[in-house]
């Protein structure tokens, strides 16, 4: 929903992410702090869970208000990056800082009020840990699979803010039940040996166990970013691919919490054991897109099985996800909670609640820099490659420290350290390099001509032996050399160009592969505004330039790296033509572009008389709906060519075979026109499919496309069992044509 407010460049998400973590941080150093004083440490945690309820209720309304605060206050601030970063982030901190301190209080709290019932801390620590990633499997797959498809963004606050005001009047009921003076902490009912002198850690071991959990935060941010960011080139970047990876993280947490906590409170060598994980996770990381090369075959063996529980497109992202994410993500689950428990019962010094809420503080804190450095540093400069091993040293690595402080014998350290180290150099060399698993998967026998781990995204351009170039953007096929799909995305850019009366102001949305900027750019005397979101696409549209007119280099052209709805709703320019290279419905984000919401923002910059061209495609459920939303905002919407081009306008559309002749005497829009194919007026009209009252007809009854309820993004949610058959919807164009 920030989204909505800031755009969703890597820029802006950070700077919300960032914003989130830190409350989260900032949360639970206050509550350790106070946990050991307050009286009834669960009242307070129910207490923080209702007002969580209470600020989600007030959000969607907050939010709203901050629209409309920064669309107002945005002329005067300062438009360079680092400023508005800076700004962004003091509005994001204003508007995130409460609920998010709240939730962040919420665990050194709630493991502290689970003391007064005795019984001891390392069950509490891996049963409560565990307990609330199963949790967020839940929230994470209910909300992105049936809460916000089924019920809106705005119903899931409510439904979630409710769940919060319960779960927190259960804490209340359940303190009231509790023995009223709660026990100090040396009262607490812990098995005797626990303090004993041979568990006590030395301050050079605490010292080395709070510093590695605090990289481990930096490493396992980090890693989700790299792992996702590869996914997404095997899974495709839908919402339902972010939803698995996620819960499948979660799940190995949970899990590896779950299988630790019988164990946590038997007596042992806790810093040798936590430094064998510390190693593994290394190993499994620099390891884990290895596995993908099973991806299809696995696949294939869970789908008959899966797919009679669940939609079969769930089956490819539930495998892949197994396959790279799940081993390291539970080694992860198991590790933590030994850490929080040598940690926090590692010193005689009381405190639980306050040790906890550093212990977790400090990780969210690594956490806040990993997902910074992946993102902004890692992937661009080391590439996916080079950033798992980094990682999967640096973890390595303190596994080697902690074993080196640890309850070993000097000899036993030494021939542990140097046989992982060979097994660890062993993993390195066998680390594959995911863009040639990916190409050798999804474009045999071609090859990768230039790639780009970018900020925004990963962009790939690779040859088929035919020599055609193809584009892929997150693994998102964009853009191609072949005749058929130039043709595809040229028409998007010409066909308005052709039936605007004269258009000399032009909005492209998205670049690709440049051909349906070029299209626009080629009509003498247009200027053209282009508005991509990465800049890694605009590098990789140069290796285009044989479909895409030059468009780069054309003098009219004027390029902008950033998110084109925000643009669209700062922006006080005004446009006789708006269009978009081709966006596909079903992939994560693009919501934001088929909304009612955003075409009004396009209706706001059309100019008197101007047209916008919408790309349509998809089931008939999916075209239905997104030109049924369409039409809603542009009720003057014609359809054309193979009945996939919409052209919106606000009054009817006119045209003059003076006009279109015209054209033809200058010679960049006499080149636009013949590439369209259009060299007579009588050819345009053959483009004509039916007006508005025809698609009217034709769509019927049904449901919109908005930003509280993204129903094409979340495909899943629409019926999926045929296409469009549009032979009956015809009209006539006559009524279009006005004589001269």
């Amino acid at each position: 929903m920030l989204g909505w407010v800031f755009g969703v460049t890597v820029y802006a998400a950070s700077t919300v992410w960032a914003s989130f973590m830190a409350g989260l941080a900032v949360g639970s150093m206050a509550a350790g702090a106070i946990g050991d004083r307050v009286r009834h440490p669960l009242r307070w945690f129910g207490v923080a869970e209702i007002l969580i309820g209470i600020t989600a209720l007030a959000t969607p309304r907050a939010l709203a208000w901050l629209q409309d605060v920064y669309v107002a206050v945005y002329p005067s601030l300062p438009h360079a990056l680092g400023a508005l970063t800076a700004v962004r982030l003091f509005i994001a901190l204003a508007v995130l800082i409460v609920p998010t301190a709240l939730m962040g209080a919420t665990l050194p709290l709630v493991i502290k009020g689970s003391e007064t019932r005795g019984g001891s801390l390392g069950q509490h620590l891996g049963f409560l840990y565990g307990s609330n990633a199963v949790g967020a499997i839940v929230g994470t797959l209910a909300a992105g699979l049936y809460l916000i498809p089924g019920r809106g963004i705005d119903r899931t606050f409510l439904t979630a803010a409710t769940l919060n005001l319960l779960v927190g009047a259960a804490a209340l009921a359940l303190a009231g039940l509790m023995p009223s003076p709660p026990m100090r902490v040396s009262d607490v009912q812990t098995p005797k040996d626990e303090l004993a002198p041979a568990s006590l850690l030395t301050e050079r071991q605490l010292f080395v166990v709070i510093g590695v959990f605090t990289l481990s935060g930096v490493i396992s941010l980090a890693i989700e970013v790299v792992w996702f960011r590869v996914l997404t080139l095997f899974l495709r970047p839908t919402v339902y691919g972010f939803a698995v990876m996620l819960a499948t993280i979660l799940t190995g947490i949970a899990l590896g919490s779950y299988v630790v906590t019988p164990l946590l409170d038997k007596r042992g060598r806790w810093v040798a054991v936590l430094a064998g994980f510390e190693l593994a996770i290394g190993m499994a990381i620099v390891l884990s897109f290895s596995p993908l090369a099973y991806l299809p075959n696995l696949a294939t063996r869970l789908s008959p099985s899966l797919s009679r529980v669940m939609p079969a497109y769930l089956v490819f992202p539930i495998a892949g996800s197994l396959l790279a994410i799940f081993p390291t993500a539970l080694l992860m689950g198991v590790a933590f909670p030994i850490g929080l428990r040598v940690w926090a019962r590692g010193s005689t010094e009381a405190g639980v609640a306050r040790r906890i809420g550093i212990f977790y503080s400090l990780n969210v804190a690594g956490a806040i820099a990993g997902s910074l450095v992946a993102g902004f540093l890692l992937l661009p400069q080391l590439g996916s490659r080079g950033s798992i091993i980094l990682l999967g040293t640096l973890a390595f690595g303190s596994g080697l420290v902690l074993l080196w402080v640890s309850e070993l014998k000097p000899s036993a350290r030494i021939a542990i350290g140097l046989a992982a180290s060979f097994a660890f150099a062993v993993a390195v060399w066998l680390s594959p390099d995911a863009f040639v698993q990916f190409v050798a998967q999804r474009y045999r026998r071609q090859q990768i001509v230039w790639r780009e781990e970018g900020v925004e995204a990963t962009v790939v351009v690779h040859k088929a032996p035919d020599n055609e170039l193809s584009l892929t953007v997150n693994g998102n096929h964009e853009a191609s050399t072949g005749g058929g799909m130039t043709f595809v995305h040229r028409r998007i850019g010409h066909l308005p160009m052709a039936l605007h009366s004269f258009a000399r102001k032009a909005l492209v949305i998205g670049i690709g592969g440049g051909a349906t900027a070029g299209a626009v750019s080629v009509h003498d005397g247009v200027e053209v505004d282009i508005v991509e979101l990465a800049g890694a696409v605009v590098r990789g549209a140069r290796f285009f330039e044989s479909i895409n007119y030059g468009v780069l280099s054309r003098p009219n052209v004027h390029l902008r790296v950033d998110d084109g709805r925000n643009y669209l709703m700062l922006t006080r320019q005004h446009y006789d033509v708006v269009t978009a290279d081709v966006i596909h419905p079903i992939f994560a984000g693009s919501g934001n572009l088929y909304s009612a919401e955003y075409f009004n923002l396009i209706r706001r910059v059309l100019s008197p008389g101007g047209l916008v061209l919408q790309w349509v495609a998809g089931t008939e459920a999916e075209y239905k709906t997104i030109a049924r939303t369409f039409l809603s905002v542009f009720p003057e919407t014609t359809v054309w060519a193979d009945g996939s081009l919409l052209v919106g306008s606000l009054e009817p559309l006119r045209l003059r075979r003076a006009e279109f002749d015209a054209k033809l005497a200058i010679p960049g829009r006499s080149q636009g026109l013949r590439d369209l194919g259009v060299d007579g007026f009588e050819k345009l009209l053959s483009l004509f499919v039916a007006g508005p009252e025809e698609l009217r007809s034709y769509l019927g009854a049904g449901p919109i496309l908005t930003d509280d309820r993204p129903l094409a993004e979340y495909f899943l949610s629409l019926p999926r069992d045929r296409n469009p058959d549009l032979s009956s919807l015809k009209g006539d164009v006559k009524r279009y044509v006005v004589p001269d």
